[in-house]
């Protein structure tokens, strides 16, 4: 009876417990947040040159804003 265009409830079920599954994993941050470290350490590990770089912009950018911040005329 496999050729019926119905499928069994339980095979259904099944499916769609699996697809919650996926989804659930996909949308924890905890999973995202373990995937994001371990892609950017791969990324560093690889070539450590756009995140140094990203890393001076970033210290740049703070230290203009605490400059700016302090010698503003309020």
């Amino acid at each position: 009876m496999s050729d019926s265009p119905i499928r069994p409830a339980k095979e259904v079920r099944d499916e769609l417990a699996a697809t919650l599954d996926e989804l659930e994993t996909r949308l924890n941050p905890k999973v995202q947040a373990s995937e994001l470290s371990r892609r950017v350490r791969a990324g560093y590990a690889k070539n450590p040159v756009p995140y140094l770089i990203g890393a001076a912009v970033a210290t740049a950018v703070v230290v203009g804003l605490v400059a700016w911040a302090i010698a503003g005329d309020d």
